[in-house]
């Protein structure tokens, strides 16, 4: 099991991810211009499979680094 945080975004940079556990993470998206924050907690089995992939860095998923989330916290 990886050191937590662990960070990831998408290939189109519209979405970053903040990993806090195995079961928690969250998410900045970007909608245009606007930024939105979310904060979840996997409990049902396509979120828990997600959170899987996000972990385990599979595609489309790619690392990210802390420095590249906190820019986007910033802009909310």
């Amino acid at each position: 099991m990886p050191a937590f945080p662990v960070y990831r975004k998408l290939p189109n940079l519209k979405s970053h991810y903040r990993i806090l556990s195995a079961s928690e993470f969250d998410e900045i998206q970007q909608v245009g211009t606007l930024y939105f924050r979310t904060t979840t907690n996997a409990v049902k089995y396509p979120e828990i499979r997600r959170l899987q992939d996000m972990i385990s860095c599979s595609p489309p998923f790619e690392t990210s680094s802390a420095e590249d989330f906190n820019s986007r916290l910033e802009k909310l």
